[in-house]
């Protein structure tokens, strides 16, 4: 698109969608947007880049017509902004295809994929590549990433160099195209964390869910390389049969890039990371979290097979500071912490309270609950979520958010884990919303308490709610 147009953004609150929105503002454009509920972190974004955010969706969204709608692939047909696209054949594309077609051909492509830590990676990763372009400009990245990157402030950037550091999402693209977003990303590079199963909504099985990574591996050419994590055996299926060079990073001996004497100590985290049997380096960070300590690894790995200086990464984990609403702390009054954690699948829960449990070894810790996200709201994974929150002190779990979505064969019963829970030791609790949940915690907390905040949406407010009843309470 060389000459400005009027473009309309579907689900525009969806993180990448809204930093696909503030790209194509970049390049000229007029941009507009509509979403069924706004919420942060992405929501202040687009009010500071003047976006305006028009809820609910509506055919009047769309008057006048704009040049071309992007289709967000949370929306299908019955949407009444959809409808109206198809019935006055109004131009629109899915975002990944925009993203290829605008930003990425011609560039090379850097892109973290992978169940479990990918946005943190990327931001690492693009933050390597910032402190690097210090000593040469050549370097400075674009990068799309699903989240805010507290070291930039933002969730993306564009610059006229070669580099592009995309976050490579594997759910579906559109109600159009239900290949996994990545496929359009055409990676040069690739650093692929985790695969388990996940979105269950689009997902039959775990085999799936490989099948899709397995296709992405394929993408990359001979000349290309892949950095994998080595302690799961479903990554290591899928980069098994890889055309490029692929390097393993994790804690065994097997490694190309192995991590060891990991600690967490005076508020950093610290361990030494080895390449091909030699001491590559001290490394540290703030964030705490042996799943974090791989995320960095992976980052520096694939940095230093790029061609990145050692002291430029080293010197960019060292100074990297987390992403919004990763292990953000979001208030400490009275003694007590509240933390912010996107969790989306039971496996994240149990990295974040581990995480936790090593910053807070003192603390009385509560794990606060809405199963929201795709995965969550279903009980293919029950048994997986209950292991994960005996890691907590507490738990407090919401009711399943829009549960007559979910089939009720398939949906989570939330009193069945609360039951489970309660049985195994975990005193557990179950309330129907933000509201309900504050009204319990709030006589229950006392002075220490580190309470963990788990969603992958707004929670009803629950993240401003309860600093604001700490406040008053403590007045």
């Amino acid at each position: 698109m060389t000459t400005a147009r009027h473009i309309h953004l579907t689900g525009i609150c969806g993180t990448a969608m809204a930093s696909l929105a503030g790209l194509l503002q970049l390049q000229g454009h007029r941009i507009t947007g509509s979403d069924n509920a706004a919420y942060p972190p992405m929501s202040d974004l687009l009010r500071s880049l003047g976006i305006p955010i028009l809820e609910p969706y509506a055919e009047t969204n769309l008057n006048p017509a704009p040049d071309l709608v992007v289709i967000g692939n949370a929306l299908s047909r019955g949407n009444p902004e959809i409808e109206y696209v198809l019935d006055k054949r109004i131009a629109f594309v899915s975002l990944p295809a925009l993203l290829h077609t605008e930003f990425l051909a011609g560039r090379e492509s850097l892109v973290i994929a992978g169940t479990h830590g990918k946005t943190t990676t990327t931001s690492m990763l693009a933050w390597i590549y910032q402190v690097a372009s210090r000593q040469n400009p050549a370097l400075e990245p674009s990068f799309l990433i699903g989240g805010v990157a507290e070291n930039f402030g933002t969730s993306f950037h564009l610059r006229p160099t070669r580099t592009f550091i995309i976050e490579g999402d594997e759910y579906d693209t559109a109600f159009f195209d239900k290949g996994p977003k990545f496929l359009h990303y055409f990676p040069d590079v690739l650093i692929l964390t985790h695969v388990e199963f996940d979105h269950a909504d689009i997902y039959a099985d775990l085999e799936a869910v490989k099948v899709a990574f397995k296709r992405l591996v394929n993408l990359v050419p001979r000349r290309g390389l892949i950095v994998a994590y080595d302690g799961s055996a479903n990554v290591t299926e899928c980069v098994g049969h890889a055309f490029c060079k692929v390097e393993r990073y994790g804690f065994t001996s097997d490694a190309a890039w192995q991590l060891r004497n990991l600690r967490h100590e005076d508020n950093r985290t610290r361990w030494q990371l080895w390449h091909d049997g030699s001491l590559w380096s001290e490394l540290e960070m703030q964030l705490a979290g042996e799943h974090n300590a791989l995320n960095a690894s992976a980052a520096a790995a694939l940095a230093s097979g790029q061609g990145i200086k050692k002291e430029a990464i080293v010197a960019a984990l060292a100074s990297f500071k987390s992403v919004k609403r990763r292990l953000e702390v979001r208030a400490e009054i009275g003694g007590i912490t509240v933390i912010d954690d996107f969790a989306h699948h039971p496996t994240a829960i149990r990295e974040t309270l581990r995480a936790l449990r090593s910053v807070y070894p003192h603390s009385r810790l509560w794990a606060v609950l809405e199963p929201r996200s795709n995965t969550l709201r279903r009980k293919v994974l029950e048994g997986d979520l209950i292991e994960s929150l005996r890691l907590a002190d507490r738990v407090i779990l919401a009711g399943v958010y829009q549960q007559q979505r979910i089939p009720d064969a398939e949906r989570l019963h939330p009193e069945d884990v609360v039951r489970a829970l309660n049985a195994a030791g975990t005193p557990a609790e179950l309330h129907p919303g933000a509201d309900a949940i504050i009204d319990s915690l709030l006589p229950q907390l006392q002075s220490g308490d580190v309470v963990a905040i788990l969603s992958n949406g707004g929670f009803d407010g629950i993240y401003e709610k309860l600093p604001k009843r700490l406040e008053a309470r403590g007045n």
